[in-house]
């Protein structure tokens, strides 16, 4: 079988402009958005500068969905649905971009702050798949959310700028490392060893005078002892005083409001041009937010279509897709039905008619090529850097577990469609076959009886804190998106 040609060979001056144009633009998202809030509010302003409002303000205004029409609905700030409504009815099924916008990182424990030898510290709980090592002595930034008792929600983001103080995991120096260096990979750094050195600093002792009353009155004296055991308190945790002392003062939160926080740890680092040539984009996230920043792109360029086309960004893949914002929520389907409603077809049976009619990509990365470790990989049905958008027939582990399996016709009818539009394409899977494996939501999809197939760009270093991709693929990406969307 041929071989996919080398991307770079095959573009124009104008499409080198305008994959260098598509880049900064990726960029810029990634560093907006490195966790799924930030992903969805960065989401949204796109979106509704391109002319998108929400399904709210659709019912709001009782108005009545029409060919052209671009809505989106957020589910709780971690999921988002965009559309473009198609001539044809919702009954002929959508055509669906699914990826997913969580991505592993440490969140911070609903009790995280101690102190111990005067070094203070959040403890953490390790999200998603994750070398454990990899997160140790790299910077760290802090961001999420606090929900105060009474509802107010704070924005935390502490790193990102150049003048920020930045976080980390601290490791044990080589030179007393010996024992730890015969231990497996997996067992050098233990999960509840990843805690954030957050401060050092004591909190600055108060001075105060010595009142005048007398000590003979006993409730004087057992407020005295008591604020004395507490002074002791402070002293001994002094450190971590402070840390409490400087997130009253900058964000108005208190040590119990940890309980209602969702605070994500991921790098400090930014989204940068990677290699000499400048070919390839190193940054955290970028699975899968290389497929859902491409899957955006191509619903935006779409005018308007024939079927409705939808662009389905999820969370918690990662961790099985499951909860209120993973993909076996039904969301999407709720969504679908509420735009229906909208456009004054809804029916059970044509919402049934609607979902099993769909096709959809399942926008999820694939692991690239690396000769450093050819050993795991089986180089004919690899994916590889400059070689364009990936198709994946099936994912899963060994025997194909938990996979969704495409039919061959559909696999023929993506293959017209980019061979049509130009775009290069190659096949892979997931390494060999007796290595390893994973899933993405295709197989959650599939269950409404659409066809799904996985497409997506190679990446290098998959789920370290800095990932690589070639910004030919992330180009083709955009390509073979839009063009599935216009003719599938």
């Amino acid at each position: 079988m041929a071989q996919p040609k080398n991307a770079w060979n095959t573009y124009t001056d104008k499409q080198l402009e305008e994959l260098e144009s598509l880049s900064k633009r990726y960029r810029a998202f990634l560093d907006a958005g490195k966790t799924e809030r930030e992903c969805v509010t960065e989401v949204v302003r796109i979106a509704r500068e391109h002319g998108y409002r929400s399904i709210e303000e659709v019912r709001n205004a009782n108005s009545t969905l029409q060919p052209g029409d671009k809505v989106y609905a957020v589910c709780m700030e971690k999921m988002i649905a965009l559309f473009t409504v198609g001539k044809q009815s919702f009954e002929k099924g959508l055509r669906i971009l699914g990826a997913h916008i969580d991505s592993p990182r440490l969140d911070v424990k609903q009790d995280p702050l101690y102190e111990d030898t005067e070094l203070a510290y959040l403890d953490t709980h390790y999200y998603g798949g994750i070398k454990k090592y990899q997160w140790v002595t790299v910077p760290l930034a802090i961001h999420g959310v606090v929900v105060k008792k009474d509802g107010t929600k704070v924005q935390v983001c502490v790193g990102e700028h150049a003048d920020d103080p930045v976080v980390f995991v601290s490791d044990l120096l080589i030179h007393l490392a010996g024992e730890q260096m015969e231990k497996k990979a997996r067992l050098a750094i233990e999960g509840e060893k990843l805690d954030i050195l957050v401060g050092s600093r004591p909190m600055a002792k108060e001075t105060t005078k010595a009142g005048n009353g007398s000590c003979s009155d006993k409730s004087e004296y057992n407020l005295s002892e008591k604020a004395e055991s507490e002074d002791k308190k402070s002293e001994k945790e002094a450190v971590k005083q402070n840390i409490l002392a400087i997130l009253k003062e900058k964000y108005g939160i208190e040590e119990e409001d940890f309980l209602s926080a969702e605070l994500e740890i991921v790098p400090a680092e930014k989204a940068r041009d990677c290699g000499l040539d400048r070919s390839m984009i190193m940054a955290y996230g970028q699975d899968d937010r290389v497929c859902a920043y491409t899957s955006l792109e191509a619903l935006l360029d779409v005018p308007a279509p024939v079927r409705t086309c939808c662009c389905l960004l999820v969370d918690k893949e990662e961790i099985g897709s499951v909860g209120a914002t993973g993909m076996q929520s039904r969301f999407f389907e709720n969504t679908v039905a509420e735009l229906m409603d909208c456009a004054g077809e809804y029916s059970e049976l044509a919402l049934r008619r609607a979902l099993s009619r769909s096709r959809m990509l399942s926008s999820d990365v694939s692991a690239a090529y690396d000769p450093l470790y050819a050993s795991y990989f089986e180089k004919k049905n690899s994916a590889y850097f400059g070689k364009g958008l990936v198709l994946n027939k099936f994912t899963g582990s060994r025997g194909k577990s938990g996979s969704n399996d495409a039919n061959a016709e559909y696999v023929a009818a993506i293959r017209a469609i980019f061979d049509r539009n130009e775009v290069l394409f190659q096949t892979a899977e997931l390494g060999k076959v007796d290595v390893g494996g994973g899933g993405t939501i295709a197989y959650i999809s599939a269950l409404y009886g659409m066809e799904v197939i996985d497409s997506g760009v190679a990446v290098l270093n998959m789920h370290a804190p800095m990932e690589v991709t070639s910004k030919a693929d992330v180009y083709e990406a955009v390509k073979g998106y839009r063009a599935f969307l216009m003719e599938a």
